[in-house]
């Protein structure tokens, strides 16, 4: 018989054996000990986690606690909660309703594109302008711009119906307008830097301290809750005598002056 096959070669495997299935015993136990040590931890950072979430999802932001301060309801405007803000010569005999939303991308494109000819057309006295502000974007795409915003609106109507113009054209202007996922406008450093290309509100201490302090944030959501009972679903919209304006497609707001311009013409004869 071969030494391998000897009854001491025998023992002598069998005892390398033992002590292997000892050590990988041991490591197997120190395994589970750190796979055990590592779910409890895990489990108490989940629920840690968890727990954080909650409070922090219960906890009021900074809007939420903006409906409870006074409200403060800007010059130039009437009705409930200062929200009805109608701009143009009293004689006109009719009044053009416009829902917009600063953060909206289409608000800005008609804006653009036909801004200025509704301008000629409030102060040629053919018809008012009723401006119905809304901030349904930041909820869709997350932020707090549309809100801050038309807060600053405020403060710019509260200087001047053609202050609150201007600041609006400049708002929605190619220079100054962002992507609608970015929300530049919740920075009140960046609506007092377009503020200062109106000449009304250039450096105007009043209305800088009113945009930093939020004294209008109140009125955005009240005008922001104005929009939402419309039941108007989008922006822009353009509606007069109850009647929505639409383009050449019959669907949505007239794009282009053309197209306005029948529009407002057909409304004005109506």
């Amino acid at each position: 018989m071969s030494q391998r096959n000897s009854k001491a070669a025998k023992t002598a495997a069998r005892e390398r054996l033992r002590v292997e299935r000892e050590r990988q015993a041991k490591r197997d136990k120190v395994k589970r000990q750190v796979i055990v040590a590592c779910s409890i931890v895990g489990v108490l950072a989940i629920a840690g986690g968890i727990s954080y979430a909650v409070v922090q999802g219960n906890k009021p932001g900074y809007w939420e606690a903006a409906k409870d301060d006074k409200l403060v309801k800007p010059a130039n405007t009437t009705g409930t909660n200062g929200t009805t803000v109608v701009i143009g010569k009293s004689t006109a005999k009719k009044t053009l309703e416009m829902y917009e939303d600063p953060r909206c991308p289409i608000c800005a494109q008609f804006e653009q594109t036909v801004g200025a000819t509704v301008d000629k057309g409030i102060e040629a006295g053919d018809y008012k302008v009723q401006y119905i502000g809304a901030s349904f974007l930041d909820n869709s795409l997350s932020g707090e711009g549309s809100k801050n915003a038309l807060s600053a609106l405020g403060a710019a109507l509260n200087v001047s119906p053609e202050a609150f113009l201007e600041y609006k054209t400049a708002l929605y202007s190619t220079k100054y307008h962002p992507e609608e996922t970015d929300d530049k406008f919740k920075d009140d450093s960046y609506l007092i830097k377009v503020a200062d290309t109106v000449s009304a509100l250039k450096n105007n201490t009043k209305f800088q301290t009113a945009v930093k302090d939020g004294t209008y944030d109140k009125w955005a959501l009240e005008m922001s809750a104005k929009f939402n009972d419309s039941g108007v679903t989008g922006t822009p919209t353009l509606k007069m005598d109850g009647k929505t304006l639409t383009g050449s497609d019959g669907q949505n707001a007239p794009m282009t002056v053309a197209d306005f311009t029948t529009a407002i013409d057909a409304a004005l004869k109506a």
